[in-house]
């Protein structure tokens, strides 16, 4: 259906409820898993005699195979119409994650971890890749609702695996993945398959060639913009744990400080894809990466439980880029929609985790809370890369600015 909306520049077409919401499904599915890691890492810590290096490791190598999976699986997604990455990706988060709680050694924790997050890596781009295509004229905001997804598991997440393990020990996180099975038989019956984009005809290299052609550098400036900004949430969400968990606050204290920071995200999100549609991305960029550096600062710096509200400020500014980030990235290659929403979620993301490790590394010698005080103004510099990217967009493959 087609209407006219007062506001609007642009005639108005209707998102797909139903699909926008079963890939939000398949979003909550797998990141709910994803998100047991962080909050149990003070127990890692403390049942493997873990230095900081091999906390950032444990980060860094999860964030590696979504660095190597996601682009992988984007390419597949962009060529053929299959959802054994849609579905296959949340069943391996489900399967493996939950083993971390018996792991007997720091190489098994790693070997979990390393297979949950492949799991993880699997349905990003190539669900993220279809949220457009049911969209309608709302593709920032449609965007958000699917990241929406992901962030209320990061949020819900904490707070159960931290209670979980509180009254039934660390050893019995394998029953969790019963709470995965029928969400599994759900999404299997509601989930779309992909629709592909036409470069079953391109080789790997071709299809990124034929989905950028002469926009390839505002691409590549948003996802430096994408990495640095998930450097710094990924080494706040690990360290920041560890850094509460030495001045004596509680597993669940840490949880719901992990749950905070990702919800206020959720929140941001929404409001963040909303105001895109209408005013376009860069003023959302400059507003949230403008204030983000001085809530990180804030929250590391507050007392007692008013951590709690300085995570709410700084995830509500530091993750309300993520939806907006990638359907700009899509809206500039709109050919190749799971290859640039890999590059945004995936290959970001990881290469920010993989980074994660020179962060630990420059804990042990420095300690926690100067490092993450550096690293807090990363949000504050890519201000600068985003002043040289486009007001609005461009499509390449009709020559029309959208502008």
């Amino acid at each position: 259906m087609v209407k006219k909306k007062k506001g609007y520049p642009l005639e108005e077409r209707d998102a797909d409820i139903k699909a926008i919401l079963a890939l939000a499904l398949i979003h909550f599915t797998g990141d709910f898993y994803a998100s047991f890691v962080n909050p149990l890492i003070p127990v890692f810590v403390k049942k493997l005699s873990l230095t900081m290096t091999q906390v950032g490791l444990i980060a860094g190598i999860g964030r590696f195979f979504a660095f190597v999976v996601q682009p992988s699986a984007g390419y597949l997604a962009d060529h053929y119409r299959t959802r054994v990455f849609m579905l296959g990706g949340p069943l391996l988060a489900m399967l493996f994650i939950p083993l971390v709680g018996i792991a007997p050694s720091f190489l098994t924790l790693l070997i979990f971890i390393s297979l949950g997050s492949v799991g993880s890596a699997m349905f990003h781009p190539t669900s993220a890749g279809l949220v457009t295509t049911y969209a309608g004229s709302h593709p920032s905001f449609s965007m958000s609702v699917f990241t929406l997804g992901g962030t209320l598991a990061f949020g819900v997440g904490p707070i159960f695996i931290t209670y979980f393990v509180r009254f039934f020990g660390l050893e019995a996180s394998p029953f969790t993945m019963v709470i995965g099975l029928p969400l599994m038989i759900l999404l299997f019956r509601l989930v779309p398959a992909p629709k592909g984009e036409g470069l079953s005809s391109f080789g790997f290299l071709g299809s990124i060639k034929e989905a950028l052609g002469g926009v390839w550098k505002w691409v590549g400036l948003l996802w430096v913009v994408m990495v640095l900004r998930a450097f710094a949430g990924q080494s706040f969400l690990t360290f920041a744990p560890v850094l509460y968990s030495e001045k004596g606050y509680s597993l669940v204290s840490i949880g719901a400080f992990v749950s905070i920071f990702t919800v206020a995200g959720a929140g941001s999100g929404l409001l963040a894809g909303h105001f895109s549609d209408r005013f376009g991305y860069k003023p959302i960029f400059y507003v949230s990466h403008a204030l983000a550096t001085p809530s990180l600062l804030l929250m590391l710096h507050l007392p007692g439980r008013w951590i709690h509200l300085g995570a709410l400020f700084a995830g509500f500014f530091l993750l309300a880029t993520l939806p907006v980030g990638v359907s700009t990235a899509q809206e500039f290659a709109p050919r190749g929609k799971s290859m640039v929403s890999s590059l945004m979620m995936g290959l970001a993301f990881g290469t920010g985790g993989m980074m994660t490790p020179l962060a630990g590394k420059a804990a042990d010698v420095l300690s926690i809370r100067p490092v993450l005080s550096l690293l807090a103004f990363l949000p504050l510099l890519t201000v600068v890369v985003i002043a040289l990217l486009p007001s609005k967009g461009y499509s390449h493959h009709n020559g029309v600015k959208l502008n």
